[in-house]
């Protein structure tokens, strides 16, 4: 009797067990999505209806149910989006990273082909992450690297306190890479506006007048000025150079103190004067890292004295950008007359090492 009721017991759980089974069977797989079918969408309102890429945006109204795929109409870019938050009433997507800026239409196709338009402005404001060169003359040719530059209608070097925007000329434009030619302007210094579909932006990177600039050195001496240079003598390099066709070249040897200098021991020497803002340039690096300190006659500490203040730290083998406020630095007393401007180092201790100077500049 003991071993019928155990076997009517064991009988009882395979059932149970093959049942669950018959039923896991017939339960249909999903991904966890709303079981909503596919309907005929219409459109509410879709909030916000104007977004920058990685923004949510929602949808709202009829119809919603098991959308496929969300496309914005510019060169058909997808949008991602999670079936699982969605139901047949609320949509919930993320506008593209690489969204193309500007007025267009965001088509909504669900699994039975149907489809859904819907107007939206994608927000891609022009960005700037470097340039060429932050110095210009007339003509000069910049290229700006970014992104969101393919639809740019318009550049200008701009001074909105002074009210003055001369607008330059767009050369070459595409999604990350901006080349503009610079207009005659008035203007000493002043930063780009960009204009594209989205609206205008002001560049952070400021650009400087070259002929509106006191000239220490460019493609060439400037008025008055000559090589001071303590150890060897720099030498003017038509090989090297960032801006135009020159720059002057100094060799400091391993062991020495040296220094690149430019002097000015005539009558053009630069008397002191509150209005210059900033002292400028580019230097090109060595081998290695080093750390250069501009020194002035007419500064506190003294010429070829190394301030903390007055450092530059250079990059190995490329061109270094430095503008560096008169005022947060031992440049320029009030009352003395600048006759030489020099770039010191300490050492270099393992081997003679060339450094290249070019646009060195004082700017109002």
């Amino acid at each position: 009797m003991k071993f019928n009721k155990i076997n009517r017991i064991a009988g009882v759980a395979l059932l149970a067990v093959v049942a669950g089974l018959g039923m896991s069977s017939c339960t249909k797989d999903t991904d966890g999505s709303p079981q909503i079918p596919a309907g005929n969408p219409v459109a509410t309102k879709i909030m916000p209806d104007s977004a920058a890429g990685g923004a949510i945006v929602t949808l709202t109204g009829t119809g919603l149910g098991d959308i496929r795929t969300i496309v914005f109409e510019k060169q058909n870019v997808a949008a991602g989006f999670q079936p699982t938050l969605n139901t047949d009433n609320v949509l919930i997507f993320r506008v593209p990273t690489d969204v193309l800026g500007g007025k267009q239409t965001i088509t909504f196709t669900n699994s039975a082909g149907n489809t859904l338009t819907v107007p939206f402005k994608a927000l891609a404001y022009p960005t700037v992450s470097d340039v060429s060169n932050y110095n210009f003359t007339k003509g000069t040719v910049i290229t700006i690297t970014g992104n969101n530059f393919d639809d740019v209608t318009a550049v200008a070097i701009a001074d909105s306190v002074k009210g003055i925007s001369d607008a330059a000329t767009v050369v070459s434009k595409s999604k990350t890479q901006l080349v503009v030619q610079m207009p005659t302007t008035t203007l000493t210094r002043g930063t780009l506006s960009i204009t594209n579909g989205t609206g205008r932006m002001r560049t952070r990177q400021e650009f400087v007048n070259v002929d509106k600039a006191y000239q220490i050195f460019t493609d060439a001496y400037g008025t008055g000025f000559q090589d001071g240079s303590w150890g060897d003598a720099a030498a003017v390099s038509s090989k090297e150079f960032k801006s135009g066709a020159a720059s002057i070249g100094k060799n400091y040897q391993k062991g020495n103190w040296h220094l690149a200098a430019f002097a000015n021991w005539s009558a053009s020497a630069i008397p002191y004067s509150a209005d210059y803002t900033y002292v400028t340039g580019w230097i090109k690096g060595a081998s290695a890292d080093y750390t250069l300190y501009l020194t002035t006659d007419a500064n506190k500490a003294g010429f070829g004295e190394f301030v903390e203040a007055n450092k530059i730290d250079v990059k190995a083998g490329v061109w270094n950008y430095f503008k560096i406020k008169l005022s947060d630095m031992d440049f320029w007393l009030a009352g003395k007359t600048l006759k030489q401007v020099g770039f010191r180092i300490k050492g270099p201790d393992k081997q003679d090492e060339t450094f290249y100077f070019d646009d060195v500049m004082l700017v109002k």
